[in-house]
């Protein structure tokens, strides 16, 4: 039986391909570009895109498990619906879906509001899937390294209701064990919910302090403007996406990301080891060139 992986090249999912491998899993991958597909040995490599339909029918052909990631684009809510129709037509009933957490709060944020879609469609057609919800991803603050090193200041805005950041391999990991429980399960699994956070909780000043005491000098905390990010995105992505982005932001500011009970403990549990620290994914990212 087969687990088909989308959004395989990109930072999680990539991650979700290597953790099945790993596991002795059969692994398909759907990507646009095969030449940007550098796997494991014996993942298999199925091209095609989550808008090109005869492309979905081929890749989910003798799939019995799915892994749906959508990035953010202007279409995402139609490509998730279109792959969830077609994984439906071709009989799949194992899904792991890639959400947000609190998508059901930042409800003036596209493509959170178009996650939380999703999930209703999952529920409401009764598919039989878990809802991956994870909070702040670790690893965006890769994009920021230089500025931080640069300039001695943590310049993004998520002000101090705090986030409980999580490393994008724990995701990867935490996805494949859910994929390897349902596909071995005799029956179809209900619908389940699973916030997928870091072991902390950290606001923007928090943030800075730790960037301060990896790197050995002092390091500030940008503070919450949110439109002065909005006008810096503008200059790397379409200016939709900067706006969703600068969304994002504010609700960070006044809702944070913050853990319900439990959360960090079922986590611990299911992966058998301390989840990733803010700390430690500074301290092997902040010198590297």
């Amino acid at each position: 039986m087969t687990i088909l992986v989308t959004g395989a090249t990109g930072n999680v999912g990539r991650r979700v391909v290597e953790q099945l491998v790993k596991r002795g899993a059969d692994v398909r991958a759907l990507v646009r570009d095969p030449a940007k597909a550098n796997f494991p040995a014996g993942v298999q490599i199925a091209q095609g895109d989550l808008l090109d339909i005869d492309s979905l029918r081929g890749a989910f052909s003798g799939v019995s498990t799915l892994f749906l990631l959508n990035a953010v684009t202007s279409d995402e809510f139609t490509q998730a619906l279109v792959a969830l129709n077609i994984a439906r037509e071709a009989g799949i009933e194992r899904i792991v879906y890639l959400s947000v957490i609190h998508s059901d709060v930042y409800v003036n944020v596209p493509h959170f509001a178009g996650k939380f879609a999703v999930e209703r469609m999952i529920e409401q057609m009764g598919l039989h899937a878990t809802i991956l919800r994870p909070a702040y991803f670790m690893n965006n603050d890769l994009t920021i390294r230089d500025v931080v090193r640069g300039y001695g200041v943590y310049p993004m805005p998520i002000g101090s209701k705090g986030l409980a950041m999580i490393d994008a391999r724990d995701i990867g990991e935490i996805a494949a064990i859910d994929l390897i429980r349902r596909e071995q399960s005799s029956t179809p699994l209900p619908l389940t919910r699973i916030n997928l956070v870091g072991p902390d909780t950290l606001n923007g000043a928090d943030a800075a302090a730790v960037w301060s005491e990896v790197l050995g000098r002092p390091i500030g905390y940008g503070g919450d403007n949110t439109a002065g990010f909005e006008t810096n995105l503008r200059q790397l992505m379409p200016s939709w996406m900067a706006f969703d982005m600068r969304l994002m932001s504010e609700r960070f500011q006044t809702d944070g990301m913050v853990p319900d009970d439990g959360d960090v403990a079922r986590l611990t549990a299911l992966l058998g080891r301390p989840l990733r620290s803010y700390r430690d994914f500074v301290a092997e990212s902040a010198t590297v060139a």
